[in-house]
C-alpha cells in the first residue's frame, strides 16, 4: 500500500448516473412506507414534495462544488477550502456517519430477502457475507465495481417500471384521499426522515470525482441525470403503491394496524396479482437488485470519504493509503466494513437509518454554507458549472435542512443525542491528536 499511488480515472457520465441512482434506489423498495404511518398519504406526500425540492436544489448546488473542487472527500474538502479545519472535520465526520451507517441497514434487508426464500439461512450471516463480497469487489477496482453497479442499477430501475406498469391499471384515486391526514401537520413533520430515505446518498457522486475521466464536465451530467431519474421514480412508485389499496395496505402486514412491513411493493402487488402469480415472485426476486445496488454503491462512496479523512490525517493515516496493485482505498474500505459489521450486530436497523439521516442533513447544511462563502470570498475561482437561480437554491436547502434537523431531534431525541455524542467525542480526539 502506498500514499503516493493515485486513484484511477475510469468513470464516465453513464457510470456516474448508475452510481448516483444506485446509491439511492433501495429507498424506493423499502422503508419509505413507514412515513405513511406517521403522516398518512397527505402528510407523507407533503414531506416528500418538500424534500424532493430540497434534493433538486441541493444537487444543483453540490454540483457546482464538485466541479470546482473535484476531490474524493466531498463536503470535507469543500468546507476545508473556506470554513476552516474544525468545520471541515465536523462535516467529514457527518459524511462518514451517513455513508458508513446506511449500508448496515441495507445489508440487513438483503439478509431478510434471502431468509424469506431460504428460512434456514440466517439473516445476520447473509448480511455479513454481503459485506465481505462487496468490500472485496470495491478493493479489486473501481472500474469493475462501477460496471457491476451499472448492470445492477439498470435492472433495479427496470423492475420498478414493471411494478408501476402492473399496478397502474388497479390505481384508484379514492385510495389516495382515504384517511389521508390522520395526524395533521405533526405527522407531516414526523414523516421527514422517511421522505429523505427516498433520496439519501445521491451526493456520493461527488466522492468519486478523482476517479472521473473529466470531472468538470462529467459530474454535472451524472448528477443531473440521476436526480431526474430518482424524482420520476419517486412519484411513480409512491402513487402506484398507495393507489392500489390505500396507505394502510402497504404499511401493515394485515392491512389494518399492528406489525409494520418493510416490503411496500410486494404488499401492493399482492393485491393486484395475488401471491402466487409469476410477476409477484419476479418482483420479490429481482427486488434484491435494488438493495444490492445501494449497498454496493454506498460502500464505494464510504471508502472514498474515509480515505480522504485518512489522507488529511483526521483519521489514522493508514486509511489514507491507496493500494498500488488495485489503485483503490483498500484500508478505508476494510475499516468501514468492520464498523458496519459491528453496527449490524446491534440489530437496530431503524435507528441506524435515522443516524445516517442525521449525518446527511448536517452535510447538506455545511455544504450550502461553504458554497455561499466560496461565492463571496473567491468570486474568481474557476467554476465549470454554476448553480442556477443563485442564491435561491442553496438558501432553500439551508432552510429546509435546518427545519428537518430540528424536526429529527424532536421526534428522535435519543438517536440525536447519540449522533451529537459521536461528533463531540470525535472532535475532542481530533483536537487532542492534532496538537
Amino acid at each position: 500500500m502506498s500514499q503516493s499511488a493515485k486513484l484511477k480515472k475510469t468513470l464516465t457520465p453513464f457510470a456516474l448516473w448508475a452510481l448516483g441512482v444506485g446509491y439511492v434506489i433501495s429507498g424506493m423498495y423499502f422503508g419509505w412506507n413507514l412515513g405513511l404511518e406517521k403522516g398518512g398519504t397527505l402528510g407523507m406526500a407533503l414531506a416528500t414534495i418538500v424534500i424532493m425540492f430540497m434534493y433538486v436544489a441541493f444537487t444543483f448546488s453540490y454540483t457546482e462544488l464538485a466541479c470546482a473542487i473535484p476531490k474524493a472527500g466531498g463536503v470535507f474538502d469543500y468546507a476545508g477550502s473556506v470554513l476552516g479545519k474544525d468545520i471541515a472535520f465536523i462535516s467529514g465526520i457527518a459524511q462518514t456517519v451517513e455513508f458508513v451507517f446506511a449500508p448496515p441497514a441495507i445489508a440487513f434487508a438483503i439478509g431478510a430477502y434471502f431468509n424469506a426464500f431460504f428460512p434456514d439461512v440466517p439473516i445476520l450471516g447473509t448480511a455479513m457475507v454481503a459485506y465481505l463480497v462487496f468490500t472485496a469487489l470495491n478493493i479489486i477496482g473501481v472500474k469493475a465495481a462501477a460496471t457491476f453497479e451499472m448492470v445492477i442499477t439498470v435492472l433495479a430501475v427496470g423492475e420498478l417500471l414493471i411494478f408501476v406498469g402492473v399496478a397502474a391499471p388497479s390505481f384508484e384515486a379514492e385510495n389516495l384521499v382515504r384517511n389521508a391526514f390522520p395526524n395533521g401537520w405533526a405527522g407531516a413533520f414526523a414523516a421527514i426522515p422517511f421522505a429523505i430515505w427516498f433520496f439519501l446518498g445521491i451526493e456520493g457522486i461527488a466522492n468519486v470525482a478523482e476517479e472521473t475521466r473529466n470531472p468538470q464536465r462529467d459530474i454535472q451530467k451524472g448528477f443531473g441525470w440521476a436526480i431526474f431519474t430518482l424524482a420520476m421514480l419517486c412519484v411513480l412508485v409512491f402513487l402506484s403503491a398507495v393507489g392500489v389499496g390505500g396507505w394502510e395496505a402497504i404499511v401493515y402486514r394485515n392491512g389494518v394496524d399492528g406489525e409494520t412491513s418493510d416490503s411496500p411493493l410486494p404488499l401492493a402487488l399482492s393485491m393486484v396479482t395475488g401471491e402466487n402469480h409469476l410477476l409477484y415472485h419476479l418482483l420479490i426476486t429481482v427486488g434484491l437488485f435494488g438493495l444490492i445496488a445501494s449497498f454496493h454503491g454506498l460502500i464505494l462512496a464510504a471508502g472514498r470519504s474515509t480515505y480522504e479523512m485518512g489522507r488529511a490525517r483526521n483519521f489514522p493515516p493508514l486509511f489514507g493509503r491507496i493500494s498500488e496493485k488495485f489503485h483503490t482505498p483498500a484500508y478505508a474500505l476494510l475499516g468501514n466494513m468492520v464498523v458496519g459489521m459491528l453496527a449490524l450486530l446491534s440489530g437496530k436497523t431503524g435507528e441506524i437509518i435515522t443516524l445516517s439521516v442525521f449525518g446527511a442533513l448536517t452535510l447538506y447544511v455545511i455544504a450550502m454554507v461553504a458554497l455561499i462563502r466560496l461565492r463571496k470570498e473567491q468570486p474568481d475561482m474557476e467554476r465549470p458549472f454554476r448553480v442556477p437561480v443563485y442564491p435561491f437554491f442553496p438558501i432553500s436547502v439551508l432552510v429546509i435542512g435546518i427545519v428537518s434537523l430540528v424536526s429529527m431531534f424532536y421526534y428522535n431525541l435519543e438517536i440525536g443525542l447519540i449522533y451529537l455524542l459521536i461528533l463531540f467525542v470525535s472532535y475532542c480526539i481530533f483536537k487532542l491528536f492534532k496538537k
